[in-house]
């Protein structure tokens, strides 16, 4: 199940861009041109359906329209987000049009259309909504009711999967008590709690593989609970004692929990994941290696590759050499907007590649914002 085609009008940094996009996707480009803007439209779907949120609580979420509204829009204003996904070599296409309500402070919808294949399912404003304009505050993708002959484009958007752990989140004593399903993991030991043992135990292991080879003197990983039932992560570090030494999730290090922050998420399912840059905290000898820790664990597992959004700075993970062009989204300021080049749909890309260049070498230059030298001008005024 994945994304094949995503084009926003309106939507943040983007007044319109139309992009195709492959099974693992790679975004590039320079602070503020809108990798999260981008990541966060995907995100803006699986908020309209799932429970406890709604296509108004969604936008609620990112400051009412004038936040999501490109600034850059000049007459036509409307928002709109179109998607086509393969889901079980099914083709559907959902589209989304909507803007503020000229008679009330909510937003309205103006415009929602679902294909399926070549079949137009759902076409609104329907004559209903003719009738009673507050219905156009609801999409029908959300509603139970309503979404059964498209239920399927629902289902996928409710399993969208953003991962941003933040190491402080996991360390907190009170974090079993947040809220679930939190992409930032508060609730992550939580998650592990929760997931059948046999599972957890699996991953568990896969992860352990990785940490041996990437943590120093590490040696084992195991979940546990304490006697208050409070879930926690321990492993066990080799020193000079001959049973080693063990250590909870609290004395880990940002990198280590980062880690197997990603490890986990790669595991979780086999809908898209998007990850933002997940090089943080890690040494560049493993960022190098992200790329293929991805194709790894899906082989080993012996699944279908699971869609991965990633955005990156990281020249070391950029790096691999498996890359293709096809996987490259470049982000670029261009006056008023940012524009997005499929690095397969650049020529100079492909001649490049093909001379034995890396996508860091190709892409990272032509996103460097012009000019930077001036910082080292202005610090020494």
């Amino acid at each position: 199940m994945r994304f094949t085609q995503i084009r926003l009008k309106n939507w943040r940094n983007f007044v319109d861009v139309d992009v195709e996009v492959a099974n693992r996707v790679f975004l590039v480009g320079a602070n503020a041109t809108g990798k999260s803007n981008f990541l966060d439209a995907i995100r803006f779907l699986r908020d309209i359906v799932i429970t406890g949120g709604g296509f108004q609580v969604a936008i609620q979420q990112r400051g009412g329209m004038k936040k999501i509204r490109s600034l850059f829009a000049r007459d036509a204003s409307d928002v709109e987000l179109d998607v086509t996904v393969n889901i079980d070599d099914s083709k559907w296409r959902y589209r989304l049009v909507f803007n503020k309500n000229s008679k009330k402070s909510s937003p309205i919808i103006l415009e929602e259309q679902v294909w399926h294949g070549g079949e137009l399912l759902l076409n609104r404003p329907d004559e209903n909504d003719k009738q009673d304009d507050e219905r156009l505050s609801q999409t029908y993708l959300e509603q139970t009711f309503a979404n059964q002959q498209f239920r399927p484009i629902a289902d996928f958007f409710k399993t969208i999967h953003y991962s941003h752990v933040v190491p402080q989140l996991i360390r907190e004593s009170d974090r079993y008590l947040g809220k679930r399903n939190d992409p930032f993991g508060s609730d992550f030991l939580a998650q592990l709690a929760e997931t059948p043992e046999r599972t957890r135990t699996a991953r568990l292991k896969r992860i352990e593989s990785a940490l041996k080879i990437a943590v120093a003197n590490f040696s084992q990983l195991e979940f546990h609970q304490d006697k208050s039932g409070i879930p926690h992560l321990r492993a066990k570090y080799r020193h000079w004692r001959e049973n080693g030494a063990w250590q909870n999730e609290e004395d880990f290090s940002d990198g280590t929990l980062r880690l197997i922050g990603l490890l986990w998420a790669l595991q979780d399912d086999e809908t898209p994941l998007i990850l933002e840059e997940p090089e943080l905290s890690l040494h560049y000898g493993i960022v190098q290696y992200i790329p293929q820790m991805i194709l790894a664990i899906f082989r080993e597992r012996k699944r279908a590759i699971r869609q991965v959004f990633i955005s990156t700075h990281s020249y070391e993970l950029l790096s691999d050499e498996g890359i293709g062009a096809d996987e490259v989204l470049l982000l670029q300021s261009s006056g008023e907007r940012t524009m997005i080049i499929v690095g397969k749909d650049d020529n100079s890309i492909i001649h490049e590649l093909e001379a034995g260049l890396s996508i860091a070498e190709i892409a990272l230059p032509r996103t460097t914002v012009k000019g930077l030298n001036k910082l080292l001008d202005k610090n020494h005024a």
